[in-house]
């Protein structure tokens, strides 16, 4: 059984549109990412999120609409499975409502139409027309009376004859009756573009629609001269002093605003909707616009495909209402627009599926430019990508473990041409080296400080094992080490320094425990241990001093006043303290961990008895023992009391929550790593406390949404931390490291962190070599040039460590062919000399050009490049092929490539540093074009473009025998394939074009040999996204580990998603708690789950997720109130609690 989560929720933006949804006073922007609604609000000239909903299905139709005398806008919303809905903005529970639900029962017995899904409106914002079929026609009408004004009526579904429709537009008409037209093309394979124009109804009451007849109801019908036109853009009508008639002289009559614009890719035409007047303007350079908004009447922004924004101006005359002429300038650059947002203000928002969205101000001087103010990052779509490693650089090994805990980092190839990036992600909390104070190696403590009189921290502490150093700071920035601090003995190591009200500081080390002055230097009070004995724990908040001597007793001091010994008492033999805590927030107590005992114990610090105590071990076999201890406000005080966290020597964190009384309650446990961490408090404006616990994988413990959220933290080395809010370094904390000291800046809560290396070409493909340091990138970059497409290939490195170029680039074509990258990957190979060496081998396609070089049988070539001694790339080997190389892959030392029709394993030989040759072993014929391989031992897993996974064993020539390829088994149904990837034994994770994932599994051990050469489908699930590729991970698991991750996928929307299998004991439980979750989860539009994640392609449908588990359905348990927790769990077996602890563990992994 399967379990996919995801690690970076889809980024790119298809669908964007400006509606007042909020409130009638103020409009809003609405995003649709892939399976959510985002809306966002413009504050201080930046947009700001609102409200971000998941919709259970793919967004493939969004759109605003106006009920009758409602101040604000509901949305109409369109998914890839043909489910429909209305939603409306609820100002009191500040979410968005379901209002009505449809299902378009017509899918079956209908053709998909050519274009995208389009989904038009009015400009009342009362008539909708749907085009999702090929011919027909969807009509809805909002309700005409206050009863009925929110309800959406469906008045026909019409059949047109314009079958092959490129854009179409509701235009601005005189009379108010809805007017709409479409821009076509006669025939599929006609190049050529019409325009006609009808009336949606029939009657002036708006009431029955119109029945679009070709001969009888069209009112403009009109051939375009330019064949590429594909946008048509509805003119406004400006007021005239003069009205103008209807009725006149054709002949003499003139183009008025309040008509058509229909681009094109060499011309414009304006067409005027009363007289049909044209007027056409021929544009500068030919060019492809894919988007367009509206600035006013006049002026249009105009995006085109190659990036470039536009500014369209309608030229006038005669008052300026007759039409002359139009111009297109451009005014600037930008992603790549799936759609443009006009938002006023001269704010213009730029919604990109190649790069990242954008939001621009436009300055319209003399020349328009623009200015961008805000970015939103896109890393879709991902191409290509690579892990780097799993929170684990040792050795360069690439296998995790299960507490990586988002610790992955993937270096993806994003974005699309100009857009196109090298991005290295990571999901966890950030953080940002503002400088390193000093090589100092071996910290055992850091502790910040206030000199006297100061108004905030100045100086830092740093205790090593035998000795402490102090650093000042100035309010510039200025740091200096002093030798002498307020009579501090810095000879030795501390544990425990602090500020004391009344300008006092308190200093513990193993030997005494001090009480100093910070004007005089003076020390107040001393105490020491008995002769013999040390201190071994201390810790201490503005009123009280608790310490352990030995580990075996314990005394409390009241700092008011002095250094005063309140209590002591001696453990003795029978337990031994392992940790001790005094809570800065709850006055007089402290919390104690016992060694042998492995209990917690909060003890009244005046008489040091007990208040109450937990046992933290279950069974008798346990041995966990504290080592670190922290009870604080985690939580706000409105939704629980203070939190006891316990670091448990086995790696595990324990809480509790604690009551009035300090009784104990709702035990958690959660995995941070495999040994014990350390708590570092870091206080809060609002009086929380955030934790900083180090580990192996460090994490930050905090609040988000009244719940305690794990993350990990982008600092794998981190042993020590202390808060440090200076004037130089506001909110800043230092970091202390095996070998340094940084002052650094983190994040509040867990983000995927983004760094980005623009490319401004596509990065086809990228290659990791662990021993070099550096990316093999396949490149292919697109210019325009004097108004033709040049594609050029390249193959370059980019070094890990700076994130930048390095080296020179190889180009790949000739004038005479494009050469486009097809394939890279890295292998150590053997050299000349028969030493393993690093190689990158690159596989091509050629693109012949027909008026420059006569047809030729080469199709592709493969390519094996070196790096000399200065890290430039140099080419060992081109082999020419009769096929196009899609995919590589290397077995035992022997290339495998996937060409056009055939699949091959080639022997390679170095014959010098700078030659090669191929010899070819064996090959193998797929049913039609391989697009991507898999290796498994002598198993290759080819994933064919239609006809799903076949495995195919090499073996070796015996004897003098040649060496074969032979399918062993294959997956017998239909399945556009594009990706696949061994993840278990005889088990294989393949992807479709429709965006399915499917677990496929061989059974070597049938019964029959149909049955041995059957791949069974064992796992299903519609994933919505299609995935370009999947690579697979090695990843530790403790025993009894629900999830074990197997592979990480990236999808076309910008998706990064977790893959893993489920382990037989937890895989009944999980079951049943999924589908108890989807049937008391209601998301916006109130799509069935099931319905949602349900296998689906062209020859069959399935009824739900097949034995695959949503990580993200079952994280949201965590979002829910206690009764709907409750309902959850009813039958399940384990409790809420326990139903939360492994939801929590589930959402660690990644």
């Amino acid at each position: 059984m399967a379990y996919i989560a995801p690690i970076h929720r889809p980024t790119s933006v298809r669908h964007a549109l400006k509606s007042h949804l909020l409130s009638g006073d103020e409009e809003s922007l609405v995003l649709a990412k892939t399976n959510r609604i985002e809306i966002y609000r413009l504050y201080n000239g930046n947009l700001s999120l609102v409200h971000s909903t998941a919709i259970n299905g793919s967004i493939s139709v969004v759109q605003k609409l106006r009920p009758i005398n409602s101040p604000t806008d509901i949305l109409f919303v369109g998914t890839e499975r043909f489910e429909f809905f209305t939603l409306r903005w609820d100002p009191e529970t500040s979410r968005l409502e379901t209002l009505e639900t449809f299902k378009d029962l017509g899918e079956h017995h209908m053709r998909d139409s050519q274009s995208h899904d389009k989904c038009i409106v009015d400009p009342s914002g009362r008539y909708m027309a749907v085009h999702l079929w090929e011919g027909v026609l969807s009509i809805f009408r909002l309700g005409t009376r206050k009863n009925v004004a929110l309800t959406l009526d469906l008045m026909d579904q019409v059949r047109l004859s314009e079958l092959f429709i490129k854009s179409s537009t509701f235009i601005h008409t005189e009379t108010g009756h809805p007017k709409v037209a479409f821009l076509y093309q006669s025939r599929g394979d006609a190049h050529d573009s019409k325009l006609v124009t009808y009336r949606l109804t029939q009657d002036d009451r708006g009431s029955q629609p119109s029945r679009f007849d070709p001969q009888k109801d069209r009112d403009i019908d009109c051939d375009i001269p330019d064949a590429g036109a594909g946008i048509l853009i509805p003119v406004r009508k400006v007021e005239e002093e003069v009205k103008r008639h209807n009725f006149r002289n054709v002949e003499t009559a003139k183009a008025h605003l309040g008509g058509l614009i229909v681009v094109g890719e060499t011309r414009l035409a304006y067409i005027d909707e009363v007289t049909k007047i044209q007027v056409e303007s021929a544009l500068a350079e030919a060019s492809i616009f894919v988007a367009w908004a509206e600035y006013d009447e006049k002026h249009y922004f105009l995006a085109d495909d190659y990036g470039n924004l536009n500014f369209l101006t309608i030229l006038t005359q005669d008052e300026g209402v007759v039409v002359t002429g139009m111009e297109v300038n451009k005014i600037g650059e930008t992603s790549r627009a799936s759609s443009l947002v006009y938002l006023g203000n001269n704010l213009l928002f730029v919604a990109s599926h190649y790069g990242d969205s954008q939001l621009f101000k436009v300055n319209f001087n003399s020349n328009p430019i623009i200015q961008e103010i805000q970015s939103m990052r896109n890393i879709g779509p991902i191409l290509d990508f690579a892990v780097m490693d799993m929170g684990n650089r040792e050795n360069d090994s690439q296998l995790g473990n299960e507490y990586s805990s988002g610790q992955a980092r993937l270096v993806t190839g994003s974005g699309v041409f100009k857009d196109g990036s090298l991005r290295s992600v990571r999901s966890g909390v950030g953080l940002e080296d503002i400088g390193i104070l000093a090589d100092l190696n071996y910290t055992r403590a850091l502790f910040s400080l206030k000199s006297y009189s100061a108004p905030k921290v100045d100086t830092l502490v740093v205790s090593f094992l035998t000795e402490t150093r102090v650093f000042t700071f100035g309010s510039g920035g200025d740091v200096e080490e002093v030798e002498s601090f307020h009579g501090m003995a810095l000879d030795q190591q501390m544990l425990l320094v602090g500020n004391l009200p009344n300008e006092q500081i308190i200093q513990v080390t193993a030997a005494a425990a001090m009480l100093l002055d910070l004007e005089s230097g003076v020390t107040i009070a001393t105490w020491t241990p008995p002769s013999g004995k040390s201190i071994t724990n201390a810790s201490a908040n503005d009123s009280w001093l608790f310490l352990s001597v030995e580990g075996t007793s314990l005394v409390s001091f009241s700092l008011q006043g002095g250094l005063n010994v309140v209590a002591d008492k001696d453990i003795g033999g029978k337990d031994q303290v392992a940790c001790i805590h005094v809570p800065p927030q709850l006055p007089g107590v402290a919390v104690v961990g016992f060694w042998t005992s492995g209990t917690v114990s909060i003890l009244d610090l005046a008489t040091l008895q007990p208040v109450h105590g937990e046992s933290l071990r279950r069974t008798q076999s346990d041995a966990s023992i504290p080592r670190d201890l922290a009870l604080v406000q985690v939580l706000p005080s409105d939704v629980s009391g203070p939190t006891l966290f316990i670091a448990m020597e086995d790696g595990n964190v324990v809480t509790f929550n604690i009551s009035k009384t300090y009784e104990f309650s709702a035990r958690k446990s959660v995995v941070l790593g495999t040994r014990e961490a350390r708590f570092h408090l870091l206080p809060q404006e609002d009086g929380l406390y955030n934790i900083f616990a180090t580990t192996e994988h460090p994490s930050l413990i905090y609040s988000s949404e009244g719940r305690i959220i794990y993350s990990a933290v982008t600092a794998e080395d981190a042993t020590c931390v202390c808060p440090f809010d200076t004037d130089a370094f506001p909110e800043a904390i230092v970091v202390a490291t095996d070998n340094q000291i940084k002052i650094s800046q983190i994040d509040t809560e867990r983000r995927a962190h983004v760094r980005a290396l623009p490319m401004r070409e596509t990065i086809r493909r990228i290659a990791y070599s662990p021993s070099e340091k550096v990316f093999g990138l396949g490149c292919i970059k697109r210019n325009l040039v004097d108004g033709e497409e040049i594609v050029q290939s390249s193959f370059k490195l980019v070094d890990e460590i700076i994130f930048d170029w390095v080296g020179k680039a190889i180009p790949l074509g000739t004038p005479s062919y494009t050469e486009l990258v097809e394939a890279v990957i890295r292998a150590e190979l053997p050299d000349s000399y028969g030493n393993p060496a690093e190689r990158f081998i690159v596989g091509t396609s050629f693109t012949p050009d027909p008026d420059v070089a006569a047809p030729s049988d080469v199709r592709g070539r493969i390519v094996v490049i070196g790096i000399d001694g200065e890290r430039n790339p140099y080419v060992i080997l081109k082999h020419e092929l009769k096929g196009a190389c899609r995919c590589l892959a290397v077995m035992d030392g022997k290339i495998i490539a996937a060409l056009t029709k055939t699949v091959v394993a080639v022997k390679y030989e170095e014959t010098s540093s700078t030659t090669g040759r191929l010899t070819k072993l064996a090959s193998y014929r797929p049913s039609t074009y391989p697009v991507d391989i898999a290796l498994h031992g002598d198993i290759i897993a080819v994933a064919d473009l239609t006809k799903s996974v076949s495995l195919v064993q090499f073996i070796p020539g015996v004897d003098g025998a040649e060496s074969k390829l032979v399918e062993v088994a294959r997956h017998y149904q239909s399945a556009w394939g594009t990706a696949v990837c061994h993840v278990q034994d005889e088990s294989w994770l393949e992807s479709d074009a429709e965006g399915n994932l499917i677990v496929l599994r061989r059974n070597p051990q049938g019964v029959t040999s149909e049955d041995k050469r059957r791949l069974e489908v064992t796992s299903e699930i519609g994933l919505g996204e299609m995935v370009n590729k999947i690579r697979a991970i090695s990843v530790e698991t403790s025993p009894g580990a629900m999830v074990i991750p197997k592979a990480f996928l990236g999808t076309v929307e910008g998706g990064i998603y977790m893959f893993g299998l489920i382990a037989p004991h937890a895989q009944d439980l999980l079951l049943r708690f999924q589908t108890n979750l989807s049937n008391a989860i209601k998301t916006a539009g109130e799509v069935q789950f099931k319905h949602y994640r349900a296998f689906r392609n062209a020859e069959r449908e399935g009824d739900g997720p097949f034995r695959f588990l949503d990580g993200e359905l079952l994280e949201r348990f965590l979002d829910q109130d206690e009764e709907t927790q409750e309902l959850v769990c009813e039958g399940l077996g384990p409790s809420v609690e326990d139903m939360r602890n492994i939801v929590e563990e589930l959402r660690r992994i990644h």
